[in-house]
């Protein structure tokens, strides 16, 4: 064979070798890229929003978020401001906007008023999950709420003026650290009590105190989970939350943070809601008591 040929021949085998690599490439792209945050507008699972509460942040929801994405969910927790109730369901109603297909929005604590703010109006928001939740009516506050079904929770707080630019300011709310174990994470390690204390993200006052203009649940299905340990937040007032919604309730056995010490459970629950959000939604809640 003469050099022209094998050089030629060379040169097509270089191509066919290129050419088969780079569509084994395309294939692995296809198959293997993650879904987007916003997940599959065309009906593929809903993404779940983890919204976290007063004294939280959002590596609250970790355990949470691996059980959910080993199920396949597209997951998002972002972080909750805690500066007021308005300014909170704005914030992370903007969040929300930002995602495609069906959201299945999930709040705990105080992040519970936030998620029946901020779900309002948005049609692509199929179901609410409440996890030891405030759950305010139109015209109710966290303040109120907690008037009527009191708690040991006002006595263990601290007060902190804070400031920023420009001058303004405000009162921020810490959980004292040596109470936080006691009434916040009773059924979990001390050593891990004393780790939510430290890096506890505190509440502006007005997040307790501003009233809500809207209540989603009115016009969207949810779960509720009571945790029945809770000295936080009053079992008792996440009952009467839960009935007024028509949730489909759950109770456990748990302190006030279910989503550390119980996160199978607060995770099944999630996953029900999100098995419904692709279905017409069930007329009323059904109760379940679990030890």
């Amino acid at each position: 064979m003469r050099a022209s040929s094998v050089l030629r021949a060379r040169w097509w085998t270089g191509r066919l070798h290129t050419t088969a690599a780079g569509c084994a490439l395309a294939m692995c792209a296809t198959v293997a890229a993650p879904a987007t945050a916003g997940g599959d507008p065309s009906g593929a699972r809903p993404t779940v929003v983890l919204v976290h509460g007063a004294y939280a942040d959002a590596s609250s929801w970790n355990s949470v978020v691996e059980r959910l994405e080993r199920r396949g969910y597209p997951v998002m927790a972002p972080a909750n401001p805690l500066r007021g109730l308005d300014s909170d369901s704005t914030y992370i109603a903007s969040v929300l906007a930002g995602i495609k297909g069906p959201i299945v929005l999930v709040g705990h604590s105080y992040g519970g008023a936030v998620i029946s703010s901020a779900a309002a109006g948005n049609p692509r928001v199929r179901s609410l999950v409440y996890v030891a939740a405030v759950v305010p009516d139109k015209g109710e506050s966290t303040a109120s709420l907690a008037a009527r079904f009191p708690t040991t929770l006002g006595n263990v707080t601290k007060s902190v003026p804070y400031r920023v630019a420009g001058g303004a300011g405000g009162t921020d709310l810490y959980l004292r650290a040596d109470k936080l174990h006691q009434v916040f994470a009773a059924d979990l390690p001390e050593s891990t009590a004393k780790l939510l204390a430290a890096t506890q993200r505190p509440a502006g006052t007005a997040a307790f105190s501003e009233m809500a203009k809207v209540a989603a649940w009115r016009n969207i299905p949810s779960w509720s989970l009571v945790a029945k340990q809770d000295k936080a937040i009053n079992p008792d007032q996440e009952r009467f939350e839960a009935k007024r919604a028509g949730s489909h309730t759950v109770e456990i056995d748990s302190s006030h943070v279910a989503m550390l010490s119980h996160p199978d459970a607060v995770t099944d629950l999630v996953v029900q809601a999100a098995t419904a959000a692709g279905s017409a939604p069930a007329s009323g809640g059904g109760h379940v008591t679990r030890h």
